[in-house]
């Protein structure tokens, strides 16, 4: 409706990722709903990345740990990722734990185990590796190792490698919670890839301690 017929005209228009809606001269700013989205998912990788960056010098794994890999004829023993639980990776609904690419500190795939992995077509036929994993309560059981390509709106993709199958049930025995650090640990028994996973508490001073 016109002014003529006494009902105000709603004008609304974005200007630099902010929506106002005016009456008249009346203006109110609002965040639209995918802003609120993507300030709220910045300001969690902030926070992470504040408080859960691998401390100097770098962390070792735990007496219990090392002593349980050695009683299994363990060896060459490497940090793999040291990550912050987002409240995906502990989502029943999804049932993976993440392993981006740009967060793994070292190589722990042998050539011949990353070109199987990059093998099939990234859907039910897409490859994995059953591999050990000792539990933070030192449990040990089989778990999934796969590389996902995951696709972004803008139509480029990210590369990461997840543990699957049975995630779910290592995140609930070991009460895996969003914004707790964990560390994954690679050791080799007979040349086969194994994984250790250690759940860790920030300190005041930087470092990490076990918990």
């Amino acid at each position: 409706m016109d002014v003529a017929d006494g009902e105000m005209k709603i004008e609304k228009e974005y200007d630099q990722g902010f929506r106002v809606e005016h009456e008249g001269d009346d203006h109110q700013g609002r965040l639209p709903e995918s802003s609120k989205i993507k300030k709220k998912k910045q300001k969690m990788a902030t926070r992470c990345d504040q408080q859960y960056t691998t401390p100097l010098p770098p962390p070792d794994l735990p007496i219990k740990f090392k002593k349980q890999i050695r009683a299994l004829g363990g060896s060459d023993i490497a940090l793999v990722i040291q990550k912050c639980l987002f409240k995906i990776d502990v989502s029943s609904g999804h049932n993976r734990l993440s392993i981006p690419f740009n967060q793994i500190q070292q190589t722990f795939l042998t050539p011949q185990e990353t070109e199987f992995l990059n093998s099939g077509d990234n859907k039910k036929k897409c490859s994995k590796m059953e591999v050990m994993l000792i539990e933070p309560s030192l449990r040990r059981g089989t778990i999934s190792l796969r590389k996902w390509e995951m696709k972004k709106a803008s139509g480029s993709a990210t590369s990461m490698y997840v543990l699957v199958g049975q995630w779910n049930s290592v995140a609930w025995r070991n009460t895996l919670r969003e914004d707790e650090t964990v560390q994954l640990w690679s050791f080799r028994i007979n040349s086969k890839l194994c994984l250790a996973l250690v759940k860790r508490k920030a300190k005041s001073n930087g470092y990490f301690i076990e918990f």
